[in-house]
């Protein structure tokens, strides 16, 4: 899982007049990175859920719904089982999935990558 960013927004650089000196304010748009998720394609009905929404947006010959297909989730981070924190995220919707190569003979797990853009995350705090 990789960009657990919980946002950004540049910044603008304003000039003092008649002094030498810049103060930085920020533009006030905030950004947030794609998620990727790289997981094992094992069977599971995590499979069939990534299949299904993947499919909502993209469906082969046509009829997919684009971006407007958009969905809520969190990924939850675990120490011995017991949940430390929860990042949630909002409006999330595909925009891309690939798998890994297949090898012949290969005993390796095939491996799914899941890009995701989303309107914003949020860190909950277990307790």
């Amino acid at each position: 899982m990789s960009g657990l960013s919980l946002g950004e927004t540049d910044t603008i650089e304003a000039p003092e007049g008649g002094t030498n000196i810049v103060h930085k304010v920020s533009s006030g748009v905030v950004k947030f990175q794609p998620l990727t998720i790289e997981r094992n394609v094992d069977g599971s009905t995590d499979d069939t859920l990534f299949k299904e929404f993947f499919e909502q947006m993209f469906k082969f010959g046509g009829g997919g719904k684009g971006s407007s297909v958009r969905r809520d989730g969190s990924v939850v981070k675990k120490h011995f089982g017991t949940e430390v924190f929860r990042m949630a995220f909002f409006g999330a919707w595909v925009k891309s999935a690939s798998f890994g190569d297949l090898e012949a003979g290969s005993a390796n797990l095939l491996k799914q990558t899941v890009v995701l853009e989303h309107d914003g995350l949020e860190l909950i705090l277990a307790g």
